[in-house]
């Protein structure tokens, strides 16, 4: 084997291979947690993002140092910005799949709602119901507060027993005291007490 050449190679390889995939992770991780830090600063959960904002800043400050210390490899650069972007598409991924927090969920139909309401109840779910008029004639409308994750499940009552119904969803960042929370109980813990989370708002 010859040595010779492996030395002469090696410091090309660490250059132009092993530092920008270096840099590219840690830019993938670092805005990954800075994807993730600011969803629960929108959250309201203002103990655990200094936490991840700490590690953020930390690993950034590990990528950039990289950079600068070779500014001389366009490599570095485009490492530095695919991470970003990745890291951004992967906290996207990540906030999405764990579903924080809770939404509003507010239907609006033309047609009587009292199937859709019955089955909402059937299934253990609080709800506040209006009428209103809308711009061709009457329509009732729906409330609930819900958890994020089980969004699916209430959108596939509305589908099956009220699908030309209009919906929306909005974020809900504070919860007063006394809020209820709608979910859908589960059929494995029908004795399972729900509405019981209270967030006081500040």
């Amino acid at each position: 084997m010859d040595w010779t050449a492996l030395q002469i190679n090696h410091p090309d390889l660490w250059k132009y291979a092993v530092i920008p995939i270096l840099i590219c992770l840690a830019r993938v991780i670092d805005v990954t947690i800075g994807t993730v830090r600011i969803v629960f600063l929108s959250k309201g959960m203002k103990r655990l993002a200094p936490f991840l904002g700490f590690f953020e800043v930390v690993i950034w400050l590990l990528a950039i140092a990289q950079v600068m210390k070779h500014m001389d490899s366009w490599i570095n650069y485009i490492a530095y910005g695919m991470g970003f972007a990745l890291g951004n598409y992967l906290g996207m991924v990540i906030e999405e799949k764990l579903s924080i927090g809770y939404v509003l969920l507010r239907i609006i139909t033309k047609k009587p709602a009292d199937s859709l309401i019955e089955q909402f109840r059937k299934q253990g779910m609080h709800l506040t119901f209006v009428k209103g008029t809308g711009l061709n004639g009457p329509v009732q409308v729906l409330f609930t507060i819900i958890r994020r994750k089980m969004f699916s499940s209430h959108l596939k009552l509305i589908r099956q027993y009220n699908p030309e119904a209009v919906y929306s969803v909005e974020d809900v960042r504070f919860l007063s005291e006394h809020a209820v929370v709608g979910e859908v109980l589960s059929p494995s813990r029908p004795g399972r007490k729900l509405f019981r989370f209270h967030r006081k708002g500040k």
